[in-house]
């Protein structure tokens, strides 16, 4: 990685990061050690984060939070201009995740359905035979 330069004033250590964020310093090299974000060195070799990281991360916390992985968070970074939006690059890839989590919750509703009716049966056969 590339050395810090003397203007080290102005980057943050990894917590002050933390800090900055509210997610913790192990998470922190985590996104660092996934790509998803960069930090310079100090000549002690103490991570140094540009400000403007702390923003980047917000972004990665929120998709994470949309149930994106890591590795799809990735491939988004490049479609982030505004805090909060996405460009238009993002779309293909969030309508793949939107219809995989549709199919999910269906099965979902099935499944509950099915196990509403199991419930449903012994109930009523249970109300049937003590009646």
């Amino acid at each position: 990685m590339a050395k810090a330069s003397a203007n080290d004033t102005q980057l943050l250590r990894v917590g002050d990061l933390a800090l900055r964020t509210g997610t913790s310093t192990r998470m922190l090299r985590y996104y660092e050690n996934k790509g998803l974000i960069h930090a310079d060195r100090s000549s002690t070799g103490q991570r140094l984060f540009d400000p403007a990281v702390a923003q980047q991360v917000g972004h990665i916390r929120t998709l994470l939070a949309a149930g994106l992985s890591t590795q799809v968070i990735g491939e988004l970074l490049g479609c982030i201009r505004d805090p909060g939006r996405l460009e238009a690059c993002a779309v293909p890839v969030l309508v793949d995740h939107l219809r995989d989590y549709d199919t999910q919750i269906a099965d979902l509703v099935t499944t509950r359905d099915t196990l509403q009716g199991l419930i449903d049966s012994a109930t009523s056969d249970s109300i049937a035979s003590s009646g």
